[in-house]
């Protein structure tokens, strides 16, 4: 009964705002779509959240029980609701190959040589080294080169690889980007340092934080740094976004970065201070580097995507898709915090799969399908690195060319009324649209990132999609609660204390008439894009069309 009074309750706020709405919205949202959204029942959501990230789950890690009843759940709901089985070979599931690798520490070493001297560094305190998957032994010995933060990118009047030949070398830089950069922009180009030296013929990639950066040192990162790292494998067992040309990629500790500015033409302070005023830097540092990088490579974990599908009705458009995301994995069962050892992921990820659960239902409800068809995935393994969207974004199982959007949802905290969003991506295409007139119906407004800093636009399973060229969107709760609490700091706290923890499980305040409102905006941003005459695409001249877009430009 408290789930029906929610739902009347909203139903009966979004009617209202409704009449308000329609005026000021450029996109007219038909009757049949604002009847499917008020039926969104807060107690599915709830009950779908309950199932998945209940104990017997066991934290729903990839190749475990746990993750097989998960996807087992996925599957039956997808059944349930008419949904087609859109995997591999008539079936709902997508295999994702992964290949697994771990550094041997003891078998691994890094010295600096300068001055005719040899300093060996110690694994763990001076250093960590990143496996390298092209090879078990990897070894390396070559002059380092500062290249500021490492990014080369011309289209933002930005490139550290100006003027400077840095072929059979290695490159040591800072982590991040320049301040000057856009929240997005920034977080992409701090994330492309491997991809960018591989491709101006470096052989090592060494990297440090800035003084001020203190959670990326070294020092708070040992232990996840140190973890195992997992890739997928395309049909000739390559595997991908790796580059084992890099012989050595390697993090350092603060006070061992600095030394190698020891013998340089400008000191570590000179580069700091460059680097905080954006400014493009590059210079050798006049030692030497000597690696060796042992790695055990493993293949034997085959991850699974869940894909269904809702046909279109337009006998044309049917063949172009919308494509839900959000991911079915979490963590499973690790050390023991506060008397409790399975990390249940409730908020990460079991919330995001089931609003998408809902919005699915909704579109099966209509009397009328959309124009193009809908497809929903589960996806696995985000939480090793946005595997499993990777994975069917370079790899999907209807034609790439005709997926025209992408709808992620992961953590979109609704622990406080919903009241703003911050909807990532939607200024880089014309997918703005739709979210604005879903917002202006379910009564939101549009906020900005409050959290730039997090790099939010590059953590999600849409930025696979992004690589694809697709136009994805995003949607997180902004900060406005509607009381005192500041939402930034709830925000920020959870992650600070409940974030990818045991105690991230369903004994927590979720406000499920929020939780409502985010199946509504999932629904109804999608619904629009699936009806549209034309296809999304990206703003004329941005920045991630540019890279990665066949069709930059608005038509």
């Amino acid at each position: 009964m408290k789930g029906h009074r929610i739902a009347l309750a909203l139903s009966v706020q979004l009617g209202l705002f409704q009449l308000a709405s329609a005026q000021t919205t450029s996109l007219t949202i038909p009757n049949e779509a604002q009847q499917a959204a008020r039926q969104v029942r807060p107690e599915a959501i709830e009950a779908h959240m309950r199932y998945l990230s209940d104990d017997k789950l066991a934290g729903r890690r990839p190749g475990t029980p746990g993750f097989e009843l998960a996807a087992q759940y996925v599957e039956s709901q997808f059944k349930t609701l008419g949904f087609k089985p859109a995997g591999q070979r008539g079936t709902f599931r997508q295999a994702v190959p992964l290949r697994k690798a771990q550094v041997r520490e003891e078998a691994s070493s890094m010295a600096l040589i300068q001055n005719g001297g040899e300093q060996q560094l110690t694994y763990g305190k001076n250093f960590i080294l990143s496996p390298n998957f092209g090879q078990a032994t990897s070894e390396v010995s070559a002059p380092v080169v500062f290249v500021g933060f490492g990014v080369s990118a011309p289209e933002l009047g930005y490139d550290d690889y100006a003027g400077i030949d840095v072929r059979g070398k290695i490159v040591a830089c800072f982590n991040g980007a320049p301040a000057t950069f856009p929240s997005n922009q920034r977080a992409y180009t701090g994330s492309a340092k491997q991809e960018i030296a591989a491709a101006r013929g470096a052989v090592g990639l060494i990297t440090f934080s800035l003084p001020t950066d203190v959670r990326a040192r070294i020092e708070s990162n040992a232990p996840r740094n140190r973890q195992a790292i997992y890739r997928w494998t395309d049909p000739k067992g390559q595997t991908q976004r790796t580059f084992p040309q890099l012989r050595v990629i390697a993090s350092l500790g603060d006070s061992t970065a600095r030394s190698l500015f020891a013998t340089s033409t400008k000191s570590f302070e000179e580069a700091r201070l460059a680097a905080n005023k954006s400014q493009p830097q590059a210079f050798p540092l006049n030692l030497s580097v000597r690696a060796r990088t042992q790695t055990d490579l493993n293949d034997g974990l085959i991850g699974e995507n869940i894909v269904g599908m809702l046909p279109g009705s337009d006998p044309q458009l049917r063949n172009e898709y919308v494509v839900y995301v959000s991911h079915l994995d979490h963590l499973g069962v690790g050390r023991v915090v506060k008397g409790d050892s399975i990390n249940n992921g409730a908020h990460d990820n079991a919330s995001g799969v089931s609003i998408n659960l809902e919005a699915a239902r909704l579109f099966a409800s209509l009397p009328k399908k959309p124009r193009r068809s809908i497809v929903f995935v589960a996806v696995t393994g985000e939480e090793m690195g946005l595997l499993g969207s990777d994975y069917f974004a370079s790899n999907p199982t209807v034609p790439k060319a005709s997926i025209v959007a992408n709808l992620c949802l992961d953590m979109p905290f609704f622990f406080h009324p919903l009241l703003d969003i911050v909807p990532y991506g939607s200024e880089h295409s014309s997918m703005k649209g739709a979210v604005d007139a879903a917002a202006q119906f379910v009564g939101v407004k549009i906020a900005k990132d409050p959290i730039p800093e997090q790099a939010v636009f590059m953590r999600s399973d849409h930025f696979s999609f992004v690589r694809q060229g697709i136009p994805a969107i995003y949607i997180k709760s902004g900060s406005t609660t509607g009381d005192d609490r500041d939402g930034t700091k709830l925000n920020l706290d959870w992650r600070a204390t409940v974030y990818h923890t045991p105690q991230d499980d369903m004994n927590q305040p979720f406000d499920w008439n929020a939780a409502a409102r985010h199946v509504q905006l999932q629904f109804l941003i999608g619904y629009l894009t699936a009806q549209s005459d034309s296809r999304p695409v990206w703003n004329e001249g941005d920045f991630f069309g540019t890279k990665f877009g066949t069709n930059a430009a608005v038509r």
